[in-house]
This record gives C-alpha cells, sequence and structure tokens, in this order.
C-alpha cells in the first residue's frame, strides 16, 4: 500500500515560473485561512478529473507556534511538529500521512490561491483551528474520493456492495477523513457556512442548512460567496503598469507553446 500511495503522490515537475509570489503570500497570510493548491500529482489529477477544478487540495493555515494563543493548543501543536517555531504551519490531510501539520514551505514551487473566510470572529476562529489540531491523525479516507466518483455514473449500474459511504456513519469505528471535508468540518463547528442549501419557510423567512461536509470538494471555498478570494501573481501590476510588464521579447516559443501563446512577430501582422 505504502508503494502504491508513493505512486499516487509521486509529483510532476513544476512549472518554470509559478504562477504565484509565495513570499508576498506567506507575508499576508492569517490564521484560519484555507490555502488552495492546484497539485501536480497522480491523485491530483483524479481529484482534478471528480471536480472539474484545477483546485486540488486545501490546507488550513494556523500560523506560527508563538501566534497561538491558547497554551495548551500551542503544546498540542508542538507535540505534533519538529520544526522550528517560527515556521508558518498549516493542517492538512495527505494520502498517506493522513492529518499532519506542516510548513507552508512545502509548497514554495505550488501555484495557491488563499481563501480567508469573511468576518470570522476571533474566538470562531480559534475554535476552527482547535477542531482541525484535533483531528490530526486521522488516516485519509481514499474510499471517500471514490464514493465522489460514483456521483459519475447512474447508480442503478452500481454493485450493491459498493454502496456510499457518504451518507452513513460508524460511530464504532474510527473515523477517516479528506482534505476539504476535515476543513469543512472545522468550519461548520462554529456554524461558518461554505456552500448552504437556502430555503425559506411560510412566512417567507431564510433558512440555511449546512451541506454534508463529506460533500465538500476543495473547489468549494473558491465558489463559496462567505470567502474573500486573494491572489498574488508573480509579476503584478497596478492600474496602467500593466504596460510596464515584459511582454515577448527576446524569450523564445518553442514549438509546441507557439500553438498556445502569441509571438511579438504574430502581433505586428
Amino acid at each position: 500500500m505504502q508503494s502504491f500511495n508513493r505512486w499516487l503522490n509521486k509529483d510532476k515537475l513544476p512549472r518554470q515560473f509559478p504562477l504565484s509570489d509565495f513570499d508576498r503570500i506567506c507575508h499576508e497570510l492569517r490564521p484560519c485561512d484555507v490555502i488552495l493548491v492546484e497539485g501536480r500529482s497522480r491523485v491530483s489529477n483524479v481529484i482534478r478529473w471528480l471536480t472539474n477544478s484545477p483546485w486540488t487540495h486545501a490546507a488550513l493555515y494556523i500560523g506560527r507556534l508563538h501566534d497561538i494563543e491558547d497554551e495548551e493548543l500551542k503544546a498540542e501543536v508542538a507535540s505534533h511538529y519538529e520544526g522550528a517555531a517560527e515556521d508558518k504551519l498549516m493542517v492538512e490531510s495527505l494520502l498517506g500521512f493522513g492529518t499532519v501539520v506542516r510548513p507552508l514551505t512545502n509548497y514554495r514551487e505550488e501555484h495557491l490561491r488563499i481563501c480567508r473566510p469573511s468576518r470570522l470572529s476571533h474566538p470562531d476562529a480559534a475554535k476552527v483551528i482547535r477542531f482541525a489540531v484535533s483531528q490530526i491523525g486521522k488516516h485519509y479516507d481514499v474510499r471517500q474520493i471514490l464514493d465522489l466518483a460514483r456521483f459519475l455514473f447512474p447508480w442503478y449500474i452500481m454493485p450493491k456492495k459498493w454502496a456510499s459511504t457518504l451518507f452513513r456513519r460508524n460511530p464504532g469505528q474510527t473515523e477517516k477523513t479528506v482534505c476539504s471535508t476535515m476543513i469543512a468540518e472545522a468550519f461548520g463547528s462554529v456554524n461558518f457556512p461554505i456552500l448552504p442549501l437556502v430555503k425559506h419557510t411560510e412566512e417567507g423567512e431564510p433558512r440555511l442548512f449546512r451541506r454534508n461536509p463529506r460533500l465538500c470538494t476543495p473547489s468549494d471555498f473558491d465558489y463559496s460567496p462567505y470567502f474573500k478570494i486573494i491572489k498574488y501573481p508573480f509579476m503584478d501590476f497596478y492600474r496602467e503598469a500593466y504596460h510596464l510588464l515584459p511582454w515577448q521579447g527576446v524569450g523564445l516559443l518553442t514549438p509546441e507553446e507557439s500553438d498556445y501563446y502569441v509571438d511579438s512577430d504574430d502581433d505586428d501582422e
């Protein structure tokens, strides 16, 4: 199984030039931000196909150890992380690792996006982080990914023994989770909405229903109207400064790249 996990987690080579400014992202991150990752592994390709979104992974940023005010929680995080105290940390669920604490620097070469919960109170943000930390040690639920794939096929052609686990819980068993489910449950613990169902009573009053967290995918945080989307491109510009960007110039396109990008000579035709 470990060999299979390594095969699934094997990354393709990163882009020659990143799409996001990692240093700027590190500077702007706040505890409780959701970090979306455009993964490069085989399992990322599966998730991308299932969700029809480039975002294949989500992690919850919890800050540095000294950012955590609760001493008991700080000690709990420290017991699961052996790196430097000033490292920027995130809690995430990964295939082959389960739910773990890791440094943000692991994603230096990745395309990232910040999803910031709008108007989340400071006490509730602390509760969300506490919930996420309490999930450390849980195994990754590969079955849940397979169950999501079942929604792409007619239910009547699926054998009963392949019945979905998305809508049932087994209290007597150790639970497993995936990245977006763990984060959705953390925000659900303080009733913070992601993509809720909105219905109206007979009196016309709106009522919200929290979505099954096991159906949550990384792209849900991108689509949610309750999260601010924050991007820091590798090359940024303000107002008319985009005219100063180093378009084309001496760089030459490969034959494959020329099918997708416009050369300076083509502009003059």
